[in-house]
C-alpha cells in the first residue's frame, strides 16, 4: 500500500461531511432522465437499485485499513450512479466516503456506511415516476 494512503488529516475533517446536504431525491432530475430515454428509466433503475444492494454490502464486508483503494473506487462510482437518479444525499455521503477513504478510521467509516445505508433507503422509499412521462409543472 502507497505511504501516501497511510498519512492522516487530522480527524477534525471528519466532522465536514455534510449531515443532511440536500432532499433525498431530485425531482428535475428524474423528470430530465425520463424524458431523455423515457420508458428505459424504470429498467436502468432495476439495475441501479440491484447494483447498489451488491454495492452497499459489499463495503460492508471490506475493511478500511486494507481495501482504501476498492473502496474509493466504489465509493466513486456509488457517487455517479446516485447522481443519476438524482439521489442527492447519497451522491454527497459516497462523495463525502470517496474523498475521505485516505484518512477515515474504522469507526467513522462505519459510522458513515450507516449513512449511506439511510440515504439510499430514505431515497428508494420515494416514489420516483419512471417509465411514464412526469407530471407537467403548474
Amino acid at each position: 500500500m502507497p505511504n501516501e494512503l497511510l498519512a492522516a488529516p487530522p480527524l477534525a475533517a471528519a466532522q465536514d461531511l455534510p449531515a443532511n446536504p440536500a432532499p433525498a431525491v431530485d425531482r428535475e432530475v428524474i423528470e430530465e432522465l425520463v424524458r431523455e430515454i423515457g420508458e428505459q428509466a424504470s429498467e436502468i433503475h432495476a439495475v441501479f437499485a440491484a447494483e447498489t444492494a451488491i454495492r452497499l454490502k459489499l463495503f460492508r464486508e471490506l475493511s478500511i485499513e486494507q481495501d482504501r483503494i476498492r473502496i474509493g473506487r466504489e465509493a466513486h462510482s456509488l457517487k455517479s450512479s446516485a447522481g443519476t437518479f438524482g439521489y442527492r444525499e447519497l451522491a454527497s455521503l459516497a462523495e463525502g466516503l470517496e474523498e475521505g477513504v485516505r484518512w477515515l478510521a474504522e469507526g467513522e467509516y462505519r459510522a458513515l456506511l450507516d449513512r449511506i445505508d439511510a440515504a439510499y433507503s430514505a431515497a428508494e422509499a420515494q416514489p420516483l415516476g419512471l417509465g411514464r412521462e412526469p407530471q407537467a409543472q403548474p
